[in-house]
């Protein structure tokens, strides 16, 4: 569990984040959405240590990660996974070689151990048969898949995705989700999405929180959006003519 305490990061006179609460649960898909410039970068990237806040806590099970020292740090984010938006897959080592790299810099595993290891991961992601190829070979869904099976090499506790659906047709966006969903029931990690993917808040939402303009709108679960009166939530999600009409609908068999 992730805990984030009256958190706010300012640039200069400009404050980004502004009292931010809230909890991140183990074994759920903790989503993170709103409008670009809204703030959720910048609090996915104080989570990861890539910025320092302002003011406030950020708790990893208890351990205040913003007292931590530059060595603590270093060491609390071995426990940590990440997906970036690209993939950001090394184009000159295959398959299985980026996989096994966290495991080369971190682990203290043998070469055969950590073969293994890298190949149970690809298996996990239904990619086995793979490994020998370059990521230039394969398509950019199994690039995700690719680096998925490299976050989750160490086993971390907690896993970040920086929108894992970018660039993605939908079906295979719904396989990426799927896979993310499944993936953190069976480890039980907490694991936290920064996304624009409305598939994946409506279809995986376990926990939303919605920034706008660097506070917290609005907290809550998937179910919830259908029905929620936030205007400025519901101006959000319900952007398109389609997902508007599915909202209408939705209210009117309530009545």
């Amino acid at each position: 569990m992730i805990e984030v305490k009256n958190l706010y990061k300012r640039f200069d006179d400009i404050e980004v984040l502004k009292d931010i609460s809230t909890v991140f649960e183990d074994g759920k898909t903790n989503l993170i959405i709103g409008q670009s410039g809204s703030g959720k970068t910048v609090l996915m990237k104080n989570l990861v240590g890539l910025f320092d806040p302002t003011e406030g806590q950020i708790l990893y099970d208890g351990r205040d990660f913003v007292k931590m020292s530059k060595k603590e740090k270093v060491m609390m984010r071995r426990e940590m996974g990440m997906i970036f938006q690209s993939a950001a897959l090394f184009d000159s080592l295959t398959v299985l070689e980026n996989v096994m790299f966290p495991l080369d810099m971190f682990s203290s595993m043998n070469l055969r151990e950590r073969q293994k290891r890298a190949m149970d991961c690809l298996d996990r992601v239904n990619l086995v048969g793979a490994e020998e190829k370059y990521p230039g070979e394969i398509s950019g869904g199994m690039q995700k898949r690719v680096a998925i099976a490299r976050a989750i090499a160490l086993n971390p506790k907690y896993l970040f995705c920086d929108e894992p659906n970018s660039g993605l047709d939908p079906k295979t966006s719904l396989v990426i989700d799927e896979l993310l969903h499944s993936i953190t029931r069976e480890f039980n990690m907490t694991t936290i999405i920064n996304t624009h993917d409305m598939n994946s808040v409506m279809g995986i939402g376990e926990n939303i929180i919605f920034i706008y303009e660097g506070h917290k709108e609005w907290q809550g679960v998937s179910a919830d959006i259908m029905g929620s009166t936030n205007k400025r939530l519901t101006d959000f999600i319900f952007a398109s003519d389609l997902l508007k009409e599915m909202r209408e609908a939705v209210t009117h068999n309530k009545k």
